[in-house]
């Protein structure tokens, strides 16, 4: 499939408003400050254990891309694997995983790069960073509901790749930046 094709959208079948709460906990802080002054602030905790984002990358000049629904938006975007930690399971661990369910890929070298947060100012929420290097073919099954596209992209046109109307999530731009820098000054093992 070419990087330009306009999958078809899933037909929205029902729409309904969600008690607060199943998703994230919201959380009043009352906080005084070094000056004194006192404020309620609230914030999303996260129910989960945090999240990956994987820069998986086949040679020193390729990263493997996914096309995926993004349910936010109700578009197609392409962007990083990416996915929930499960309980008990380490950054890395979580990480090789998700490369299996949606790339097909496992990787011999990984190493967490750095860490994201979506809205440090409201949410708990923060997301790993990890170089996925040494891949080999290995999958296994994911919870997504329709087939994972994977796209090869080279690294040194990451522009183009941010310009595109499809490629919108700041995770994934700022994680392939950071991993391009790294891999361009030799800062990783």
């Amino acid at each position: 499939m070419g990087i330009d094709r306009k999958p078809r959208l899933p037909e929205i079948q029902g729409r309904r408003m969600k008690k607060p709460g199943e998703i994230f906990r919201v959380e009043q802080l009352d906080l005084e400050f070094a000056n004194g002054q006192q404020r309620r602030y609230e914030r999303l905790i996260s129910k989960g254990v945090g999240a990956v984002i994987i820069v998986a990358m086949p040679d020193p000049d390729t990263v493997f891309l996914i096309r995926e629904y993004a349910c936010g938006v109700h578009r197609y975007e392409i962007g990083l694997p990416k996915g929930r930690l499960e309980p008990g399971e380490s950054i890395l661990e979580g990480a090789n995983r998700e490369l299996q369910e949606e790339v097909g890929f496992a990787a011999a070298n990984l190493q967490e790069i750095g860490v994201l947060s979506l809205a440090p100012g409201y949410m708990s929420h923060v997301t790993h960073i990890v170089l996925a290097r040494d891949l080999r073919e290995s999958s296994l099954p994911g919870d997504e509901p329709e087939e994972i596209e994977v796209i090869p992209w080279a690294m040194d046109n990451l522009v183009e790749l941010v310009r595109r109307p499809d490629c919108t999530e700041g995770r994934s731009i700022a994680a392939l930046y950071i991993a391009r820098d790294m891999i361009r000054n030799h800062a990783f093992n």
